[in-house]
């Protein structure tokens, strides 16, 4: 029973930590809109694959019109998806998603829920899907989230037939459907009923949508109509919705507001018929529990009387719900809601009587065993008598001298509080150990699902309104004031003493010796004296110049020259940085992620690189290249020694383009950059000159359209795609000249690729173009449209869609070598 209790405190606060870092009171509006939520005792879950496959419109009027407790459980952080707003891939792309998330779940009011899996990547169908997550990891994952978030209805967004189109969507409709019933059995993953109880939903439906030209409504489907207006909100669904949604700005999901009657449909897959509701025959009231009728009594009453210009006359009545509510004992789901529902009238209370109560530290970085210089104020806005018992700074000490506050007077306490030394970093916790392609490990079972990290630097408060004890959480934060965006909070970062940054993730060694790269040592504290050590493989002598270091101020940083060499025997290794500072040695490194919509957020990681060693010829030594949405591909090519100069736009506007012979755009340019239209003719009387354009791959689609012409000859950008890294590459002559100069390509060039093939082929080909490679996923027709190249007057057209924007950071030789191919294409007389 105790391993329960711990269970269920996380659960209430795995909404967002963040979110809770300041004391946000609520308006008189939402007041009576939470106080209305009191009487509801019903949840729904929502299941999907990814961040934005969920109906933000079904959620927000689940949660605010219906007031269900409304979570959505997205099997992936999303991590393989593309990124509209930076360069971010992989973990750093899963990380912005997560907290897009988190954000639209702010505006919808849902909760948010994940799974173990690893976004890979587009798959096509399910079968390889659960053959890279591990099918009963996953589906593990999702029957302890339904067990332990107890809904009485389950909706998928997709269905188990495949109209969704990508492998993970029907994936999460057939586990959400196999989860449905494992739940409900003791002998389906014992291990969990430690922390949960089985519990078995009454129904679950799919929740049918007419995307494009896929319509799977039907008239006899049920209808729900969630356009309607919440006048305490001041929004309809579809206008909260759209909001939500926006939130997705890593996936370009900005979306109009719309508004006026909008219908939802649902086929029923498996539980209790209905006939006019998801909830029809399920109470969802305290009705459903016996001896409750004193506190509905009391809930209504409550409501009643409500008076929006003094919440604080509603402070007794609510603590009157709050030791009814206490009184009740049963067994069951009812001490589910019983402590969730306190939980909302702690937060309603404090509203109510305005109590502000926040603790915000000197700094944002935080070490573990230094001290914590933290200001907490506490006001209270209203004639409610609150008593201030004391205060406990991370769980260690109780300073502060009992007090009753006084109506809108602000008390302010300083406070210094050494960290413990065995602190935990403060990582996203699923990154903390190694893990697959498929799968992250996390071996902490009260972890899985939560969002995020739960803070590990709280302050409680021992308080009383009126004579109701509460001990209320809240990180501890930090708070700025920035000379254009005003006042900013970020959460606190608990860091090693310093950290490493190395300039690349991967090196490149063609036909050099020896390469010379640049470490950078930055202190988060002051004082930092210690000797940085680099550990490689057998057959790479590495040099460290100044290997010892001393850093007298917090944030100051030297940079450390090592050489590299390599022996003719070496083979691709890996180099690993270690700092060596008082006997302890620390290997982190730090990447950070700042944009406006989301938290500051960042990841840990172990400060490491790859070398590679690659049998390279290339010729040009200087190329031009044109930004699109983001990639690491023009470092890449700095690395093995070519100059590359960036083409903004008003170098495109007034350069003489003749003085490069190879021009490369960035992946989706064509997407973002309006401005390539404009200069269509000039690239292309670039090209009949004797130029050579690369053009990377671009969408096509309502999130990306082409806008602009691309190409000298018609062809089209399509969404096909191989999504099998290993899937067998086809050549169509190897007399090709792009197969031979001035690197030899043989299919071991295609050995070692990662995620995929390419994406958003070209179809539909004029004849003048020629196609280079034949590929297909399994079960699938041959797609030439992988590589496209044209001659057009003197020079060469090129369209790719292989994944070069993924292959090149990730050091796979035989990209490197069929890119230099490209770019060395020759003129045509």
């Amino acid at each position: 029973m105790q391993k329960k209790i711990i269970f269920f405190s996380l659960l209430i606060l795995s909404v967002s930590c963040f979110a809770q870092n300041t004391s946000t009171n609520l308006n008189s509006a939402e007041i009576l809109q939470a106080m209305k939520k009191l009487n509801t005792v019903g949840s729904v879950l929502y299941v999907a694959a990814h961040p934005d496959d969920e109906n933000t419109r079904l959620l927000a009027y689940l949660a605010n019109e219906r007031k269900f407790r409304t979570g959505y459980l997205s099997l992936t952080r999303g991590d393989g998806g593309q990124n509209l707003i930076g360069k971010e891939q992989g973990e750093l792309l899963g990380l912005i998603r997560t907290q897009e998330l988190l954000a639209a779940r702010r505006v919808d009011g849902a909760e948010q829920f994940f799974t173990r899996a690893n976004d890979f990547g587009f798959s096509k169908n399910p079968e390889e899907t659960f053959s890279i997550w591990n099918k009963d990891s996953i589906l593990a994952d999702v029957v302890y989230t339904i067990r332990k978030f107890k809904p009485d209805v389950i909706i998928c967004r997709f269905p188990t037939t495949g109209e969704g189109g990508h492998g993970h969507h029907t994936a999460s409709a057939i586990l959400a459907l196999e989860a449905y019933d494992a739940a409900a059995d003791p002998k389906r993953f014992p291990e969990q009923l430690k922390y949960v109880e089985v519990w078995q939903a009454k129904r679950i439906f799919w929740n049918t949508f007419n995307f494009g030209t896929t319509n799977t409504t039907a008239p006899n489907q049920l209808k729900i109509d969630v356009g309607v207006y919440n006048n305490l909100l001041g929004n309809g669904y579809g206008e909260i919705a759209a909001e939500s949604r926006s939130m997705h700005k890593s996936q370009g999901f900005g979306s109009a507001k719309q508004r006026g009657s909008i219908v939802e449909y649902f086929k029923l897959l498996k539980g209790d018929s209905v006939k006019s509701d998801l909830f029809d025959g399920i109470s969802s009231q305290w009705n459903r529990f016996n001896g409750t009728d004193k506190l509905q009594k009391q809930i209504n009453s409550t409501i009643a009387t409500f008076n929006p210009s003094l919440p604080a006359k509603s402070v007794t009545p609510l603590i009157a719900i709050y030791n009814t509510l206490k009184l009740i004992e049963q067994k069951g789901s009812f001490n589910y809601w019983k402590q969730l529902k306190l939980k909302e009238v702690e937060q309603l209370l404090l509203s109510c009587s305005g109590l502000w109560l926040e603790t915000f530290a000197n700094d944002y970085m935080a070490i573990p065993g230094q001290a914590m210089n933290m200001t907490t104020q506490i006001l209270c806005r209203s004639n409610a008598t609150v008593k201030i018992n004391g205060l406990s700074f991370l769980n260690q000490s109780d300073t502060v001298t009992a007090f009753t506050t006084k109506e809108n007077e602000l008390y302010t306490f300083k406070h210094k509080e050494k960290l413990n030394s065995n602190l935990n970093y403060s990582n996203p916790y699923w990154l903390n150990l190694p893990h697959s392609i498929g799968l992250y490990a996390v071996h902490n079972p009260l972890l899985i699902g939560l969002p995020e990290n739960i803070s590990n630097t709280t302050i409680l408060y021992d308080l009383n309104i009126q004579d109701l004890n509460l001990r209320v959480q809240r990180p501890v934060v930090y708070k700025y004031t920035d000379p254009v965006k005003g006042e900013i909070y970020r959460p606190i970062e608990v860091l090693p003493p310093a950290t490493i940054a190395i300039s690349d993730k991967v090196f490149i060694f063609t036909n050099e010796a020896s390469k010379t790269i640049q470490l950078t040592v930055k202190a988060n504290q002051a004082n930092v004296i210690g000797r940085l050590n680099i550990v490689t493989e057998y057959g790479w002598i590495v040099q460290v110049v100044k290997p010892d270091f001393k850093l007298v101020n917090k944030g100051d940083e030297i940079t450390i020259d090592i050489s590299i060499s390599k022996l003719p025997s070496a083979r691709n290794s890996e180099l690993n940085a270690q700092l060596l500072i008082e006997g302890i040695v620390y290997n982190k490194s730090i990447s950070r992620i700042e944009y406006d919509h989301i938290p500051y957020q960042f990841i840990l990681s172990d400060a490491k690189a790859n070398l590679v060693s690659i049998d390279l010829k290339k010729t040009e030594q200087t190329i031009a290249y044109i930004p699109g949405a983001g990639d690491d591909v023009p470092a890449c090519l700095k690395q093995i020694g070519y100059n590359v100069i960036m083409l903004t736009d008003e170098l495109l506007a007034s350069e003489d383009l003749s003085k490069y012979k190879t021009i490369v755009t960035g992946i989706r340019a064509y997407n973002t950059n309006d401005r390539l239209q404009v200069y269509y003719t000039k690239l292309m009387d670039y090209v009949k000159q004797g130029g050579n354009l690369i053009v990377q791959y671009n969408t096509n689609s309502r999130v990306g359209p082409v806008v602009a012409k691309i190409g000298p000859y018609p062809f089209t950008v399509s969404r096909e795609r191989v999504t099998n890294e290993n899937a067998e590459v086809r050549f169509k002559g190897d007399s090709l000249y792009v197969l031979n100069y001035p690197n030899k390509i043989t299919s071991r060039d295609f050995e070692g690729w990662v995620q995929e093939r390419g994406i958003y082929f070209a179809t539909e080909l004029d004849p003048q173009y020629q196609t280079v490679f034949s590929m297909n996923d399994p079960n699938e027709k041959p797609n030439e449209g992988s590589l496209i190249i044209a001659q057009y007057g003197k020079g060469n057209f090129v369209y790719t869609g292989l994944a070069f924007f993924r292959e090149l950071p990730a050091g796979v030789p035989g990209a490197y070598r069929l890119f230099v191919n490209l770019l060395s294409l020759p003129p045509h007389q």
